[in-house]
């Protein structure tokens, strides 16, 4: 307990330095149908676009001249980087910070932008436990003092200045704040600082299924390393808790719980479509530990910390295929059914085209069987009824959300078995039904699918390029001829020639 106090003792002195660094950020609110308030702090709004300034500020600005004379260390995946350049340009210190090589450049270059001639950035290993390796051995070398980006209490007490933020806001009290954890220091310092003052708060961290060190720790009694790492939340993603925010954790989380990267994927989107704030995966962490455990502990004043806006441009098409679309959940399901003419149709008509299609793969493999993968978006009610309508009707398939076919969108079609093929690419009109309709009023009694992909886009209009066979070139021929350039939901963008279909398919 001594610790708590110490730690308590040192956010009130941290009040006195972290705002020479930067300002006080908002508090807002995001309403959920149905929901108690969620507060959500919005620290993806100051300088640096995510809160590891407070630390790192607090903890540079107690340098002794001594120790300021030499560059200081820091190792970190970017947040940190970043607001350690940011402190050593304010401070008049020189900084080399090192950083993994596959750190985003977004990130990389925030550091250069916040420190200027003030920090000098040195790629190094992998992952954060290279870097943090070799930037205390620089350390060791040159006796240069290194700023932990979690494990030290100054950085604690700087990140715990957000809490204060929301102590004096005067919003609360709240029943239960959900903290996203890496190594820990945001977690620790701020649930304390939150207890101080709301005793009967239920503060549960929250950490990534692939990285989640802490809960590790708690369940073994000490840090113990990971033997796998996550890196999808790469904000968070540390292999080993630190030592004193353990101890501190250990004290005043109520309890730890696990998401994973589809999870926090949703809660970036509710993040968009609420406030139109975009977080990096780290910084939606805790906003998706609230969504998942909000069932079992409803509330009436929540709290989360968006806390980081860091996000690497490139990762955006991942998240949102991750994400639910409109609230819904995303499916797949590979189906078998007859490879005949009308059999996709009907299994439409069984109730699947009712539904939100956002994924279409298949490709001819056998002469007997097809197993077409569909992406849906549904609800839990939804999905269980389609699972119910599927068995009534017979039909035999399987959940494929982890397949490889899915994550890779490996499609495969066996070229022998096409006869006399026509392939098109479409666009639908973004609307359940859409797809049926085409297939209804354009190609029911004309030809057979061999081939479909298609992915939703967000658009108000999704492509798509497809395959029909037909059992003569005539009839082949006949088709193209008389196929409308635009009817029920579709519009034709165009005909794939011989020589397009061959180097695609063979």
């Amino acid at each position: 307990m001594d610790l708590l106090r110490q730690l308590r003792q040192e956010t009130l002195f941290a009040r006195q330095r972290v705002y020479r660094a930067g300002q006080p950020t908002p508090l807002e609110q995001i309403e959920l149908d149905g929901e108690g308030r969620i507060f959500v702090k919005r620290e993806d709004l100051c300088a640096i676009k995510a809160y590891k300034w407070r630390g790192a500020f607090n903890r540079m600005a107690l340098l002794s001249p001594q120790e300021a004379d030499k560059p200081v260390l820091a190792a970190s995946a970017g947040n940190h980087a970043q607001g350690v350049a940011l402190a050593a340009r304010l401070l008049g210190l020189k900084a080399q910070v090192f950083m993994p090589v596959t750190t985003p450049a977004v990130k990389r270059n925030a550091v250069l932008r916040h420190g200027g001639d003030a920090v000098e950035i040195v790629l190094h290993g992998d992952g954060y436990d290279d870097a943090y390796a070799a930037a205390l051995q620089r350390a060791k070398d040159t006796g240069g003092v290194y700023i932990h980006a979690y494990d030290d209490l100054q950085v604690m007490a700087g990140q715990a200045t957000l809490a204060d933020e929301v102590v004096m806001s005067g919003e609360g009290p709240f029943d239960v704040a959900y903290l996203q954890i890496g190594g820990g220091g945001m977690a620790a310092g701020v649930a304390n600082w939150l207890k101080t003052y709301y005793p009967g708060i239920r503060v549960v961290g929250v950490e990534g299924v692939g990285q989640a060190s802490m809960k590790a720790a708690l369940e073994a009694g000490q840090p113990v390393g990971l033997d796998t790492l996550d890196i999808f939340c790469d904000g968070t993603a540390v292999r080993k808790a630190g030592s004193t925010t353990f101890a501190v954790c250990r004290e005043v989380l109520d309890e730890v719980i696990t998401v994973t990267n589809e999870e926090v994927s949703d809660a970036i989107r509710l993040y968009w479509e609420n406030l139109r704030c975009l977080q990096e995966p780290s910084g939606a962490m805790g906003l998706a530990g609230l969504l998942k455990d909000r069932a079992a502990h409803p509330f009436g004043r929540a709290l989360v910390v968006a806390t980081g806006a860091n996000l690497d441009f490139g990762q955006l098409a991942r998240i949102a295929d991750a994400a639910g679309i409109g609230g819904g959940h995303r499916r797949h399901l590979r189906i078998e059914i007859p490879e005949r003419p009308g059999a996709m149709l009907a299994l439409l008509e069984t109730g699947l085209g009712a539904l939100n299609i956002i994924d279409f793969q298949y490709g001819k493999r056998d002469r007997e069987l097809a197993w077409p993968v569909f992406g849906l978006s549904c609800s839990e009610p939804e999905h269980a009824a389609l699972v119910e309508r599927l068995r009534a009707s017979g039909y035999r398939f399987t959940e494929v959300d982890n397949s490889v076919e899915v994550r890779y969108r490996a499609i495969a079609c066996e070229a022998r078995l096409l006869t006399h093929p026509l392939f098109l690419e479409l666009e639908f009109y973004e609307r359940p039904g859409a797809m049926h309709a085409f297939l209804d009023g354009t190609v029911r009694g004309r030809g057979n699918f061999c081939y479909f992909n298609y992915r939703y886009s967000g658009e108000r209009v999704g492509r798509a390029l497809i395959g029909l066979e037909f059992e003569t070139a005539e009839d082949r021929a006949q088709f193209a001829v008389s196929l409308p350039p635009s009817g029920k939901g579709y519009r034709l963008c165009r005909t794939l020639d011989e020589q397009e279909m061959n180097r695609l398919f063979g």
